[in-house]
């Protein structure tokens, strides 16, 4: 059902997942006078693409290893550094 004021808006209930109960599209100026069918089935094309949300807390942990790792280096090395110039003096 294409519906709205301002704008035209595109409700699609079946989303094909299971993470989303429905997803609503607003439709372009240019594209009003396409058949809802033609929108439909471009806005299932775009569900499809999307996929499914990508796991947030195992991003996140790698991220910061990843800035941990990258802060630690230079530490360490000049950690190293620093005790092999004080053993030679």
């Amino acid at each position: 059902m294409i519906k709205g004021v301002n704008k035209q808006v595109l409700e699609i209930n079946e989303t094909g997942t299971g993470f989303f109960e429905k997803a609503i599209f607003f439709v372009k100026p240019e594209y009003i006078g396409m058949s809802e069918g033609k929108l439909r089935e471009s806005a299932s094309r775009e569900l499809e693409r999307t996929g499914k949300p990508p796991i947030r807390s195992y991003i996140g942990k790698k991220n910061k290893l990843k800035k941990l790792l990258t802060m630690l280096c230079p530490f360490i090395i000049g950690l190293a550094i620093g005790i092999a110039a004080t053993s030679i003096f």
